[in-house]
């Protein structure tokens, strides 16, 4: 049995009592009580002398003495179950607070968003927002870090949201998270085998004899185009689950001047390693969009990425009709940054003098771009087109 004792110092401690022994104890000190009573009656009555009297008189008030160190430790062990009772209820209440704080943190939490909203402080929604963040692809993950960052930093008129199914994107995560040496190596493997397959396809087919049997082998069959249907079909377009929503806010806000000019969407396309950007809502064709030549020469039609275009086909370009486009700027927002096809010092010597001054503005527009702050220098430029745009209405 344990009991919880007091040491000295006030502290309580757990010790081990063995209940068997004190009832043993007890028995012996009734024993030796008993004995000693009927030695007394023995020396009284033999009239002895009183000196062997006054020894047993000693033993028996050392038997009542340790009768009594006993009766005092179970008062106080009493006092010490009281205790450890009192203790043990306020735990309990303890752990009870402690298992109703999360629900009371929650309720804390939505009770207090009127208050940011007014406040203009939307700490929950920044939080959870933080949190989707880390289901971004790294491309987009740099758009959102580096947007953020520039409202945080110098108060730039925008907002940011993350949208998108999150289990699609857990999912998408985890997948990416499981993928080994092996799985990779798989991959390889197969398309190296479906390439050697083609090969040797190709090749029967340029050495099947022709139909009037003279041995001869036919012209070499032109090779059909996939389709742009066939490449949706593939998946060639596929885009990561969640996308950043980009809100560009107008900087000189009035009753006449809307406070929100302009909303893109940045999206990742899985299978082509690009980001591509459009105008949310955009009754425009793609062709009229304001993000069409945001910086010369950069229509969104070209894909910026040479692996994409052979994994597309060398004769098709981007899809024209999908409104988000994979312009050259968002590549470089993205932290891609894409080696031309050929060097530009070719491109320079083949063009005649009035291609070069137009090529040598491009690449000073760019230039300024790579210098200055992008992110700043794109959302000036969307502002400053947008409000011509709404001037000319």
């Amino acid at each position: 049995m344990e009991v919880t004792m007091a040491e000295p110092d006030g502290v309580l401690t757990e010790r081990n009592v063995d209940v068997a022994a004190l009832y043993d104890m007890l028995r012996r000190c009734k024993a030796s009580a008993e004995e000693i009573v009927a030695k007394m009656l023995a020396i009284k009555k033999e009239a002895e002398p009183k000196s062997e009297l006054r020894e047993v008189v000693t033993q028996i008030l050392l038997n009542f003495v340790t009768l009594r160190q006993r009766k005092e430790l179970c008062k106080l062990r009493e006092k010490l179950e009281q205790q450890k009772k009192a203790l043990q209820e306020t735990i309990a209440n303890r752990k009870k607070f402690l298992s109703s704080l999360p629900s009371q943190l929650k309720a804390l939490k939505k009770a207090s968003l009127p208050v940011q909203h007014q406040l203009g402080v939307p700490q929950t929604k920044k939080l959870m927002q933080h949190q989707l963040a880390e289901l971004l692809p790294p491309p987009l993950y740099v758009i959102y870090s580096q947007l953020f960052a520039q409202k945080e930093a110098f108060g730039e008129n925008i907002e940011l949201d993350i949208t998108g199914n999150v289990k699609d994107a857990q999912a998408f995560a985890r997948q990416l998270a499981n993928k080994d040496a092996g799985n990779q190596a798989y991959l390889i493997i197969t398309k190296l085998t479906a390439m050697s397959t083609n090969l040797v396809n190709s090749k029967l087919e340029d050495d099947v004899p022709d139909d009037n049997g003279d041995g001869q082998r036919r012209s070499k069959r032109p090779k059909k185009v996939p389709s742009k249907e066939n490449l949706d079909h593939s998946g060639i377009y596929q885009s990561h689950p969640l996308k950043v929503i980009l809100h560009i806010n107008n900087d000189e806000a009035s009753d006449m001047n809307p406070a929100k000019l302009i909303t893109l969407k940045f999206e990742f396309l899985i299978n082509l390693n690009i980001v591509c950007v459009g105008v949310e809502d955009s009754e425009e064709v793609p062709e009229n969009d304001i993000l069409c030549n945001l910086f010369p020469d950069d229509t969104g039609l070209e894909l910026p990425q040479q692996s994409a275009k052979l994994l597309i086909g060398s004769s098709l370009s981007f899809d024209e009709s999908r409104t988000s486009r994979p312009y050259k700027w968002v590549q470089h927002l993205a932290g891609i940054d894409c080696l031309p096809e050929v060097s530009p010092l070719v491109s320079v010597s083949e063009e005649s003098s009035g291609e070069t001054t137009k090529h040598a503005s491009a690449l000073s527009s760019l230039s300024l771009y790579r210098q200055q702050n992008r992110v700043q220098t794109v959302v000036q430029r969307i502002r400053t087109r947008k409000k011509a745009q709404l001037a000319s209405v």
